[in-house]
């Protein structure tokens, strides 16, 4: 076996006393990850599969083709059952995995195609999942930015208009709504995104 070849093993390999562990993101599930940040990752419906526990860390790939695009640990599920939110000792619901970030590249994933993986979750060699961790290279440095959304609304009032503002942000989001980003102090490089990913919003440059 290869370092880059995942394997079921009846449990996760170990490496400094945690499992290791591949996820694949459903299609639906890693688009709404990448147009909204997040601090963990919940994913439900995995009763039929053996989980992680606590502590282990995860790599979580998207599919065609498979590639890395974040890092994390496994965490307790802190959600309460949802048929019965106001007990708290409520049990969560079945096959419910919590995974907290610890490095994201949703921008930048790296390839991951020689994994063999095998459904949902696939417990990993240590080596292979540090193989694969080490692709990703150190994190990019921090920065501010300047990002803003500009609508044009009609109201009675600038109270009023925003509170459309915001109605209308809460219906359109991310899919549909573009915004402007740019490093702070140079506004002259502003960027438009929609969906994620940098966008034309010039429509003489489409000519």
């Amino acid at each position: 076996m290869t370092t880059e070849t995942a394997h079921w093993a009846g449990e996760a390999g170990s490496a400094d006393g945690t499992g290791t562990w591949a996820l694949l993101l459903p299609t639906e599930r890693y688009e709404a990850e990448r147009l909204v940040h997040h601090d963990t990752l919940e994913l439900t419906g995995l009763a039929e599969v053996s989980l992680p526990g606590p502590g282990d860390r995860v790599a979580v790939l998207a599919d065609t083709p498979p590639r890395l695009v974040a890092l994390g640990r496994v965490t307790a599920p802190t959600r309460r059952h949802r048929e019965d939110p106001d007990d708290p000792q409520s049990p969560v619901a079945p096959g419910t995995l919590v995974v907290a970030y610890t490095r994201r590249a949703f921008d930048e994933p790296v390839p991951a195609d020689r994994l063999t993986l095998d459904g949902p979750l696939t417990a990993l060699d240590p080596a292979a999942f540090r193989s694969l961790a080490d692709r990703l290279g150190p994190p990019p440095a921090r920065r501010t930015w300047l990002v803003s959304l500009d609508l044009p609304i009609e109201a009675g009032t600038p109270a009023e208009a925003v509170r459309l503002f915001w109605s209308y942000v809460q219906e359109l989001g991310p899919r549909e709504l573009p915004a402007f980003v740019s490093p702070s102090g140079d506004e002259l490089a502003m960027q438009a995104f929609v969906l994620g990913a940098e966008a034309n919003q010039d429509p003489e440059e489409d000519d």
